[in-house]
């Protein structure tokens, strides 16, 4: 073990927090080349002949198999990480991320669509890596001040995974910043590297706390007898309804926006990248900025009708607007009410359970968001098929039945509000 505040523990810490980063920059590095891959037809990676429609179903395909498997996988990681440990449990998942990159190299330089969603697939299994990570750090915090240090630095790390993602691809594809080194596989390259870098750290710096190991039971429907629990808590089905349709607004638009930009305005690469920065940049300064004084100062209720009205009328600002100079507008409207809405919900589903359960309740949180995402990537495509702006449609549609779930739901009596704390109740039993 390394020594409390030593070089090793804090590159141990710096490993950990890598872990996230690495986490969020795979998904802004992918959005955007898999969108040129996959719709521009210069790249060949389809055959020439493939349809418009064709290639949003594909494109649909690729993301929605990476949520779902995400979905389905988070649920196992993190009990694993219980049973095996922390160590272990990243190792998995790192392995998995590794072996997802290195399959979508092999799948770029082949041209084989069917390998790159096989590479999606693994990547989205094994991308419970952020969950294991924080509860790495909890585990060796040794007080509450360290433990609350500890969590802000997961919210850096995750910006900027967000951030730095899109960076490296953009610039990494862009043959007017490398010239002809610049190719839409070598920020693939570079993101299984920076895998095995964080790989090498975690073996030789990270070391398990001595914290008691949970028996592993393999259940083949774990992810869906967790959504069957909430079902039976009140209180956290009251949330995780209005929830779903949030993160179901919210994805409508990040999963689709990249490839929206390209058909509608001609971005490549560089371009969408820029749009992702700015999202991660919005994300991080505003979850930082704004979320915690306006908790501090608003009831809940009031801040999720707020932040999910703002949320609808920038879905409508994505269709009406015309020029390609103003669409960081609706992507700034759309991320930062989403920014203070989504940590807001997470407290209000810590309250909602007892102390005993908060892994349990912020694994509801993940399974609701990615199980969302991966319907909407999957029907998505086939919707942009129809009509360019389905997924800004759907995303206003989810935001107006949030927030009639939120007036219909969360009544004077229910746990909603700015001091609740979880009382059990008969009814929240299982």
């Amino acid at each position: 073990m390394c020594r409390p505040g030593g070089m090793g523990m804090k590159i141990a810490q710096f490993a950990l927090l890598f872990v996230v980063y690495i986490d969020l920059m795979g998904q802004g590095l992918v959005l955007p080349l898999v969108t040129t891959l996959i719709f521009d037809a210069e790249q060949g990676f389809l055959p020439a002949n493939t349809s418009q429609s064709a290639r949003e179903f594909d494109y649909g395909l690729a993301m929605g198999v990476f949520f779902l498997s995400w979905f389905l996988g988070a649920a196992y990681i993190s009990k694993i990480s219980d049973s095996i440990g922390r160590k272990a449990g990243i190792m998995i998942c790192l392995a998995g991320g590794f072996a997802g990159y290195a399959l979508t190299i092999i799948a770029i330089n082949l041209g084989d669509f069917a390998l790159l969603v096989i590479g999606r697939a693994i990547s989205g299994f094994t991308a419970g890596n952020q969950p294991i990570a924080q509860a790495a750090l909890v585990d060796m915090s040794r007080n509450e001040g360290e433990k609350t240090r500890f969590m802000s630095f997961v919210v850096v790390a995750f910006s900027a995974g967000l951030v730095g993602g899109p960076v490296i691809g953009g610039l990494l594809s862009d043959p007017s910043v490398l010239g002809d080194l610049a190719s839409v596989v070598l920020p693939f390259y570079v993101a299984a590297g920076l895998v095995l870098l964080n790989a090498a750290l975690i073996v030789v710096f990270f070391h398990d706390t001595d914290v008691e190991r949970q028996p592993f039971r393999f259940r083949p429907v774990e992810a869906f007898l967790m959504l069957y629990q909430v079902s039976q808590r009140p209180h956290v089905l009251r949330l995780a309804l209005v929830f779903f349709f949030s993160m179901l607004a919210l994805n409508s638009t990040y999963i689709f926006m990249d490839t929206y930009f390209a058909e509608r305005f001609g971005f490549g690469t560089l371009q969408n990248s820029l749009a992702m920065i700015v999202l991660g940049v919005g994300l991080g300064l505003s979850s930082g900025l704004l979320a915690p004084p306006a908790n501090a100062r608003f009831r809940k209720r009031p801040i999720i009708y707020v932040t999910v009205s703002i949320m609808a009328v920038a879905g409508v600002g994505f269709i009406a607007n015309w020029s390609p100079l103003l669409v960081y507008i609706p992507i700034v409207a759309m991320i930062v009410p989403f920014a203070v809405n989504y940590p807001t919900m997470l407290t209000l589903f810590s309250n909602s359970v007892g102390p005993s359960e908060q892994g349990w309740v912020m694994g509801v949180t993940v399974a609701l968001l990615t199980l969302g995402a991966g319907i909407v990537s999957l029907a998505g495509g086939w919707l942009m098929s129809i009509n360019i702006h389905a997924p800004f449609v759907v995303s206003i549609a989810s935001c107006l039945i949030a927030l009639g779930l939120v007036a219909l739901l969360w009544r004077d009596d229910s746990p909603v509000d700015a001091t609740t704390t979880y009382i059990p109740s008969r009814s929240d039993t299982l």
